[in-house]
């Protein structure tokens, strides 16, 4: 297992964390998974064996459950990892029950410490953008977290690339704590966030969590093309994140992800996990599990690494256009771009 710094903090966080969105598994969670204290424990102990040093949760799953049984499972060994959770989703039916206005940052942070039986948050994280609160609003609550002692870090999620250099400059211009890290999703499925958040991402010295690296399971390798889906998969039925736009290309992927880990003797998931890996300003990719099997095979793919060619291929078979004004830069602007640049428009020249 690697270590990577996040951001630009001297915090060093494991190359895989453990998710926990199937702790509880209630409500919209529950195609998820369905785990309770046992099955926590149990995969924090495979997660421990593999070298993970942190776990990512949040307040809204299963309505504050997956953080219980996350306390609940960690007991008092929750000093040998790093906690992230998060804050914004409803967490009730009141007009302040959810949103980034100082009122509902607070009360969130108060509440996750309550239910994950500690008194600090290792990395606190707004979960969504809120375009109706304003961001010094938001940031200056958080900053008041840290200097408090209840939050070490704090991060964003689902942010775009404006609405985070937009939070980064505000908080540059006030001396105010910054975001370390946003998380978002990124997969062989869908490379979107390569566009404008990567290249702002290194540019800014921001570390990127990705949530889903395996597009809920659709890179697995148990959906093939022309082969019916095992009993009980979610995806390409009601079940919408992430949403597939070209099922003839995510099929193409899928079966070049199959074919690459048959030549390394491992699964297609552990090669879609590697792949994201090695992606620049990847600091840690977020992996959970129904099973103790499939989280064991996931965090295995820290021990791959993929060839380049590997990688090209990989790449090629995934991409799609380069948008504007990006191709106009590649024809245009070669001679001066810089390594945030590259992030972005490298596989196109």
């Amino acid at each position: 297992m690697q270590y990577r710094q996040l951001g630009r903090t001297g915090l060093r966080v494991s190359t895989f964390t453990l998710g926990t969105m199937g702790f509880g598994g209630t409500g919209w969670a529950t195609p998820v998974g369905k785990i309770d204290v046992d099955g926590a424990r149990e995969e924090i102990e495979i997660a421990k064996d593999a070298g993970v040093n942190m776990i990512d949760t949040a307040d809204v799953y299963s309505e504050g459950l997956a953080e219980e049984i996350l306390g609940q499972a960690l007991g008092n060994t929750r000093e040998d990892w790093l906690i992230a959770t998060k804050v914004r989703m409803p967490m009730g039916d009141g007009p302040n029950d959810a949103g980034l206005s100082r009122h509902h940052i607070i009360r969130g942070a108060e509440a996750s410490l309550r239910r994950l039986g500690t008194d600090y948050i290792d990395l606190f994280q707004v979960h969504e953008w809120d375009g109706h609160t304003p961001l010094e609003e938001t940031l200056t609550a958080l900053d008041d977290l840290v200097r408090s002692g209840k939050v070490r870090y704090v991060g964003c999620s689902n942010y775009g690339a404006w609405q985070m250099m937009k939070a980064l400059g505000i908080s540059d211009q006030r001396h105010i704590e910054r975001y370390a890290s946003n998380q978002l999703y990124y997969s062989l499925q869908n490379r979107d966030i390569e566009t404008e958040i990567v290249p702002a991402a290194v540019d800014q010295g921001v570390g990127i969590l990705v949530w889903s690296p395996l597009a809920g399971g659709l890179l697995s390798g148990k959906y093939r093309r022309g082969v019916d889906a095992p009993a009980g998969s979610r995806h390409l039925t009601e079940w919408s994140e992430p949403p597939v736009h070209d099922e003839d290309r995510l099929y193409d992927t899928i079966e070049l992800a199959v074919k690459i880990g048959e030549s390394h003797g491992v699964s297609a998931a552990r090669v879609s996990l590697a792949y994201i890996a090695q992606k620049p300003a990847v600091t840690s990719i977020i992996v959970g599990a129904r099973t103790p099997e499939q989280l064991r095979d996931n965090l295995a793919a820290a021990d791959l690494v993929l060839t380049a060619d590997e990688v090209k291929a990989l790449d090629d078979v995934s991409s799609t256009p380069l948008s504007y004004p990006f191709w106009h830069q590649r024809n245009t602007s070669t001679d001066r771009l810089s390594e945030a640049d590259l992030t972005q428009i490298n596989h196109y020249l």
